[in-house]
């Protein structure tokens, strides 16, 4: 693959950066690694890596820093990647097939993202923009930078075999110093820029690392607000994320209000469970049952288990409350190894009809 080059900025990411560049050897891409500022042993490590490595001065600007990286490549197809982003599937033969067809469109990678709900670890996938042709695309954007065409226009975008495990652990503290950073530099943006969808997305985004529910909250609905695209990704997210917010904050009334979005939301799986969860909430049961029916139904997903054994252990704990136990242990069943559904499986063994516990909702990312 000589006709890419990965592109990568780093600063003390000496727990990550050795995994991520062994992994991409194989694939023969040129790999520039630009570092910011590290003291730690990120450098010497990139060394043994890298076809390239450049230093550049932080200027509180992270697009500066991804376009000074894009300036340092011998190919004009870049790929950007972070230092904690593993590289798990590609297809080398299809990439460079596809490549020709697509020189002004944005190249949309999987990266899958590990999280943690009701005890158990599971995988959110998520496709994001990484690999474009640098003679029409850049990046923009002082923080949570974004690819933009260099013309101004919308870009396509098109699938791209190749996937990505995304290690990203930090502790609560580093976490709590990046999202405030970040924070200073979203508001500076929006003070330059005026109100935007993106910048609103990524400041209710910080505000769930600083758990701050509220503002959050508060950002999300501000976003939606302005009727950006219901196709973008950012977007989805953005409205599922709110109202998981919503239900945690026990706003239900005004997490109803999402189904006035429903139309365009509503292809998703991720979408449609949240509405089930809404309606449980409320006590709608009939409602609910017919939204997490219908999310089982569907293909298109990010969070692992809403179109499967999580909407079918709600199912079957409405059932329970309801005292169709028999319903119950179908679905419960329908969750295979799913823990909590394997334990309720036992207690309706022992006893005929135990309090049941329903499923928690998510917080989203």
């Amino acid at each position: 693959m000589a006709t890419v080059s990965v592109c990568m900025i780093a600063k003390n990411e000496d727990n990550h950066i050795e995994e991520c560049l062994k992994r991409l050897r194989p694939c023969k891409f040129e790999v520039i690694v630009v570092d910011t500022g590290s003291v730690d042993r990120t450098v010497e490590i990139a060394q043994r890596y890298a076809d390239k490595v450049f230093h550049f001065a932080w200027c509180d600007d992270f697009s500066a820093a991804r376009n000074f990286s894009i300036q340092q490549a011998s190919n004009d197809w870049v790929l950007i990647i972070d230092c904690d982003e593993y590289l798990e599937n590609v297809n080398l033969a299809e990439l460079e097939e596809i490549l020709d067809d697509n020189s002004r469109s944005v190249g949309m990678i999987v990266r899958n993202n590990p999280y943690i709900i009701q005890g158990v670890r599971s995988i959110m996938s998520e496709r994001i923009g990484r690999l474009f042709n640098r003679r029409y695309c850049h990046y923009e954007g002082s923080v949570h930078e974004q690819v933009c065409t260099l013309d101004g226009s919308e870009p396509d975008s098109f699938h791209i075999p190749l996937t990505f495990y995304h290690e990203g652990y930090v502790s609560e503290s580093d976490k709590r110093m990046r999202a405030t950073r970040n924070l200073e530099m979203l508001l500076h943006d929006l003070t330059l820029k005026g109100p935007s969808p993106y910048i609103y997305f990524q400041l209710g985004q910080n505000y769930i690392s600083l758990n701050d529910l509220e503002k959050a909250a508060h950002y999300y609905q501000k976003g939606l607000e302005l009727n950006a695209d219901p196709h973008s990704a950012f977007v989805q997210s953005m409205a599922e994320t709110y109202g998981y917010c919503l239900v945690d904050l026990a706003k239900y009334d005004l997490a109803m209000a999402l189904h006035d979005k429903y139309e365009l939301f509503s292809h998703r799986a991720d979408f449609v469970y949240l509405m089930g969860m809404i309606y449980m909430k409320k006590g709608i049961y009939d409602k609910a049952l017919e939204e997490f029916k219908k999310a089982t139904s569907l293909t298109a997903y990010s969070r692992k288990g809403v179109n499967s054994y999580r909407a079918n252990y709600n199912i079957a704990a409405i059932y329970e409350n309801m005292g169709e136990l028999n319903e119950a242990r179908t679905y419960y069943k329908k969750c295979g190894n799913y823990e909590p559904a394997v334990k309720k499986l036992k207690e309706l063994a022992v006893s005929p009809a135990p309090k049941p516990v329903l499923a928690s909702s998510v917080q989203g990312k």
